[in-house]
């Protein structure tokens, strides 16, 4: 297969220190953020992130995918949920404090007048329940679009919704309603998102601290726009316009998530090429990374948000053990440094003394974040990547060398098998490729897991 082109050093080591020393994490519920720094779970825990788009063929219906990284989603199950009339689109989705997931909804086609706003209840994200529309209370009501679940600090539950009215039916205000009981079937008026102002669509909140932040579709120049705001309903100031972030135009529905590392991750649907897009910042908003499709369900998937989890069932491997790592798809060959570099050759009961060690590290906490890992060597130098290829070097004490050289354990194709996520690159793996390690981009295929998956070994048979 091609190799994938890569950055150069330079690009790596300004990316690298861009990430930020602290951030706030987010909790399973949309927009809502906890005081502790974002963190990688520990042994034998798991990050979970599930989605509920509907399909760019159907939007009658509703799949679920899940995934440990936020860039490799699989089809948890397909048809996942059909309201018993009309359409479902723009599905976002909530892990509520009862325990129960929620979504809620577009109810008809963007040609059809939609004044009502939908909602569902599932316990276990794979069977879902219709709950209720909701019709929202708004004089003239025309379209009512695009609902997000957004949860503020005190814990109150709140929607978003785009609303236009028959004065002109294309030009849209976000509106806020609050829950006013814990079933979420009961809600506050509408109050429009003072600042903003019309003919924005799509809203999409977060809050760090006191501040608010809105991620928002220009409808006239189809840009998705950045504001702040010190109060949830406003006012708040519309600070970056245009092509300001790289994303390019004919984008919409926004949504953010937190990941391990701290770094934010804004996905997006670019309907205007059919594909569905991600981007990461790791200076809270100011600077993004160049956008990409996301693997497996670009084109297939459209509008969502994301439920990030923390979850029993993870990868577990021992800190401390002195272990080795045989390839799951070439279970003859393993690790073995060579000449400094990282390497995946045949090694045996029958091999040296030598080659053997070569082919045994030691498993110690994250040197940039204890809840990952780091592997050292009998000469005490650290794996990391440089240039994305995989190597052993002596650790000079800069945070960039600890980043390089911290892991995230996600779970791998096999039983006991275990897949190696670079701290500072999310959704880049450990993969081998003409037998040498390598930081390659998830692609989203089996056969991309299968090569960068690795069953520890403690001893040799």
């Amino acid at each position: 297969m091609p190799v994938t082109p890569r950055p150069s050093r330079r690009t790596l080591l300004r990316a690298a220190a861009a990430l930020p020393v602290s951030a706030l994490a987010l909790g399973e519920l949309p927009g809502l953020l906890g005081a502790a720094t974002a963190a990688v779970p520990a042994s034998g825990l798991a990050t979970r992130y599930t989605i509920v788009p509907f399909l760019n063929s159907d939007d009658g219906t509703v799949n679920v995918y899940q995934s440990d990284d936020a860039t490799d989603f699989r089809l948890l199950k397909a048809s996942a949920y059909t309201p018993p009339a009309d359409r479902i689109r723009d599905a976002s989705v909530l892990k509520h404090t009862d325990g129960s997931y929620y979504v809620t909804y577009t109810t008809h086609t963007w040609q059809d007048v939609s004044t009502t706003i939908g909602f569902a209840r599932s316990a276990d994200r794979v069977d879902w329940t219709f709950l209720y529309d909701h019709p929202v209370p708004i004089a003239g009501l025309s379209r009512a679009w695009a609902p997000e679940w957004f949860v503020d600090a005190d814990g109150s539950v709140h929607v978003i919704v785009s609303c236009s009215t028959t004065a002109d039916e294309w030009i849209f205000t976000p509106y806020l309603l609050r829950a006013t009981n814990s079933a979420l079937t009961a809600w506050s008026s509408p109050v429009a998102l003072s600042g903003l102002g019309a003919n924005h669509i799509d809203t999409f909140l977060v809050r760090t601290g006191s501040a608010y932040h809105a991620f928002t579709k220009n409808e006239t120049t189809k840009y998705i726009e950045y504001a702040t705001a010190s109060s949830l309903t406003g006012p708040y100031t519309i600070a970056r316009t245009g092509d300001w972030a790289g994303w390019g135009s004919y984008r919409e529905g926004p949504a953010l998530i937190q990941l391990d590392n701290g770094a934010w991750r804004l996905f997006f649907d670019g309907y205007g090429d059919g594909s569905y897009y991600y981007s990461d910042s790791y200076d809270t908003f100011a600077t993004w990374s160049a956008p990409r499709a996301l693997p497996g369900i670009s084109g297939t998937a459209r509008h969502f948000s994301v439920v990030k989890e923390t979850v029993s069932g993870g990868p577990s491997v021992t800190k401390g053990a002195t272990s080795s790592f045989r390839s799951v798809n070439y279970p003859t060959r393993y690790w073995q440094q060579q000449s400094a570099l990282l390497n995946l050759p045949v090694v045996s009961a029958g091999s040296t003394a030598a080659e053997k060690q070569a082919a045994t590290f030691t498993v110690v906490a994250g040197l940039a974040d204890t809840g990952g890992f780091s592997f050292r060597d009998a000469s005490g130098a650290y794996l990391r990547h440089y240039d994305f290829r995989a190597r052993f070097d002596t650790h000079d004490g800069t945070s960039v060398f600890a980043r390089d050289a911290t892991f995230v354990a996600r779970t791998g194709t096999a039983s006991g098998s275990v897949r190696f996520e670079s701290y500072n690159y999310p959704g880049h793996y450990l993969r081998h490729y003409n037998y040498q390690l390598r930081m390659e981009r998830s692609d989203g295929t089996d056969l991309f897991r299968q090569d960068s998956s690795f069953v520890p070994v403690t001893a040799w048979g």
